[in-house]
Order: C-alpha cells, then structure tokens, then sequence
C-alpha cells in the first residue's frame, strides 16, 4: 500500500498551475500501485482547478497537499480566504468561468470545505484510485 503524500507552496503567476500539474504527474508516477491513465488524468486536472481557484480568489498563495489512500487520492489547497467556492450559474461567454467547482464535485467522490482557526481554508477533493 502507498503511504506518500506531496506538499508544494505555490505563488501567483502563470506558472505556478504548471508547476501544481508537474509535481502531480512526478507523484503519481513515485506510486507504486500506478493509477490507470484515466485515472492520472482527473487527479491532474482537479489539482489545475483547485490550484487555479486558490490563486485567483483565495488571497495570492497556495498550498497543494496530495495524499494516497488505500481507494483515492486526496488532493488539498489551502489558501488565505475563508470564502468558500460557490456553485454558479457557468458563464458561456468565457468571461467569468463557473465550471471548475461543478466539474470537481462530478469528478470526486467527495469534496469538502475546511476552516483553520488561524484563518484561510482548505478546499479537498477525493478522488478514485
């Protein structure tokens, strides 16, 4: 059974989100139960959205945390915000987005908001091995 687990901090910029993305596949790559391809895939590109999210709306840094479980992958931002996400109405025009959240939630069998007493939150997703 893998035990790993993976904490990055991140900075505003453009390549920050690459860099989440990077780290992600070189973790899933260390395990040594490999996931499917498929699998790979929606772990990368929730850690994108969260990623995204956090620098965008959740104060200019984040921090990723990946964590293997026996049947997930747990993927982890914390930020400075305490505003939770919200479920919006998507816009189709490409000027304010409000399909990430929707697509996490889909694409996890759990996601879940949490609050820290020193302020900020972490924004976590389960998602299948």
């Amino acid at each position: 059974m893998d035990t790993m687990s993976l904490s990055a901090t991140t900075v505003r910029s453009p390549a920050p989100v690459a860099d989440a993305r990077d780290s992600t596949w070189d973790f899933l790559e260390g395990l040594a139960l490999p996931l499917a391809a498929d699998a790979a895939d929606t772990v990368v590109l929730v850690v994108s959205e969260l990623v995204t999210n956090s620098l965008r709306h959740g104060g200019g840094t984040c921090t990723l945390d990946l964590t293997v479980h026996p049947d997930s992958i747990e993927v982890a931002v914390h930020d400075r915000s305490t505003r939770a996400p919200q479920m919006r109405t998507p816009d189709l025009h490409g000027d304010t987005g409000g399909f990430g959240w929707p697509m996490v939630n889909r694409l996890a069998h759990a996601t879940y908001v949490t609050h820290s007493s020193a302020g900020g939150k972490t924004v976590s997703a389960l998602l299948p091995r």
